[in-house]
């Protein structure tokens, strides 16, 4: 049985949630609209995948800034600050001319969204109770899939009824009207919120009177090795991850020779299958815990079970060049990659309660690297190859390694503001 939170924390997970739709919409728009755009600036596979890339270089490194800065002064402002500068690079994405110019606009927008789901992390281990993470990191993070899952046909809907820069000033415009009611509703400490209950700010871990809205100087030097092994793992996830966000909508057309249309609703129902996942992996992710009363097995084991999962079912879609086949094995590779995503965030606030917007930052950072390579090395293995298959060889060997490294992920040792530096151990519960 799912226990729903308190009224006010039901509107923070909404309005939260909203963001997550619009960051995945304006992260996924590029991808949803490549076949246009490559043509109409006559770019190649490995220059679009460059164009993809692009976003990440920036995305990368301000992760670490973004989360240093919402742990320092909270997610509120640095929420607010890179919403506008998200908005505003996906309206200057209808005016460029070549790679040169996406590129740069792919990089600022990298740079607005990459303090964004570390301070969104920051706000929910204030907002929710250890109990309830799960629903809070699911709920959220199943809203951000419902984007990528919508994206695709509503960049094709606004392509036939606008064009494709027009669509892309009119998705920056929603995002900075986003950007601005969150200045206006949302607070960092819980007790600021005006008319929550004291019955309900007394299951909050924010709201407690000696619990400060900021934290301090981040002790880098003992976080860095205890995220280490969540660093692993998050590449190796986010290599599959963002070969679905960039090239998926080609693959089903292209790999599959079905049109447009037709490729965008393969890819909706993908993502949709996804945000379910998310959403699943964060409810039994909280069961296990209520169960077992372990956060290696509600975290560290669900991840590697997940993954296994996931690279096992990749194998159908590589062997059998049909699209039924080809669907289904995509899909559920997707459900199973997506389910361990949840428990890999709250384990960032398991591990790192004071520090969450540093330590899911630096695990995201991780991610991201992921999203530079993997996208250029798909497009250079297609053009060399021809086959829109074979790259997710690399997959499979990545969600290995990954599942081996979850076992080092320690949420059952908390990193207090002075605790001394952990090791990275096996030991048992």
């Amino acid at each position: 049985m799912i226990v729903l939170p308190g009224r006010a924390t039901r509107n923070f997970l909404l309005v939260l949630s909203m963001m997550y739709i619009i960051v995945f919409i304006d992260r996924v728009n590029l991808a949803a609209a490549a076949g246009v755009i490559k043509d109409d600036l006559g770019l190649s596979n490995i220059q679009l995948g460059l164009a993809f890339s692009a976003f990440n270089y920036a995305y990368a490194p301000f992760q670490l800034v973004g989360g240093y800065i919402a742990d320092r002064h909270g997610a509120r402002v640095t929420l607010v600050v890179c919403g506008l500068v998200w908005a505003v690079a996906t309206m200057l994405t209808g005016a460029v001319g070549g790679l040169a110019s996406l590129f740069a606009i792919r990089f600022v927008l990298g740079m607005g969204e990459g303090a964004t789901l570390p301070a969104a992390t920051r706000a929910l281990a204030r907002w929710t109770s250890e109990d309830m993470r799960g629903f809070g990191i699911g709920i959220t993070h199943a809203a951000g899939r419902v984007g990528a899952g919508i994206a695709a046909p509503l960049v094709a809907f606004l392509i036939a009824v606008l064009s494709w820069r027009l669509l892309f000033v009119v998705l920056g415009v929603v995002s900075a009207v986003w950007a601005l009611f969150w200045l206006w509703f949302f607070r960092d400490d819980p007790r600021d919120y005006p008319g929550i209950s004291e019955a309900e700010l007394a299951t909050l871990p924010g709201a407690a009177a000696t619990t400060p809205a900021n934290s301090g100087p981040v002790p880098w030097r003992r976080l860095v090795p205890r995220t280490v092994p969540l660093m692993v793992t998050y590449f190796c996830m986010g290599w599959t991850g963002w070969l679905y966000v960039t090239w998926m909508p080609s693959l089903f057309s292209k790999n599959y020779d079905i049109d447009m249309k037709k490729s965008s609703m393969f890819f909706a129902a993908t993502f949709l299958c996804a945000m379910f996942a998310e959403f699943f992996g964060g409810i039994i992710s909280d069961y296990l815990l209520r169960r077992s009363g372990s956060k290696r097995i509600a975290r560290s084991l669900l991840v590697t079970v997940c993954l296994l999962l996931a690279m096992s079912a990749l194998l159908p879609a590589i062997l059998v060049h049909n699209l039924a086949v080809g669907v289904v094995s995509f899909t559920l590779a997707l459900f199973f990659l997506d389910t361990a995503i949840s428990p890999m965030w709250i384990a960032t606030i398991d591990i790192a309660p004071d520090y969450v917007g540093s330590a899911s930052a630096l695990m995201n950072a991780a991610g991201a690297v992921a999203g530079i390579l993997s996208p250029v090395v798909f497009g250079f293995i297609l053009d060399r190859t021809g086959s829109w298959t074979l790259p997710f060889f690399v997959s499979m060997a990545l969600m290995l390694l990954g599942a081996v490294t979850a076992f080092w992920i320690r949420p059952d040792h908390p990193l207090g503001a002075g605790a001394p530096a952990a090791r990275l151990v096996l030991a048992s519960d």
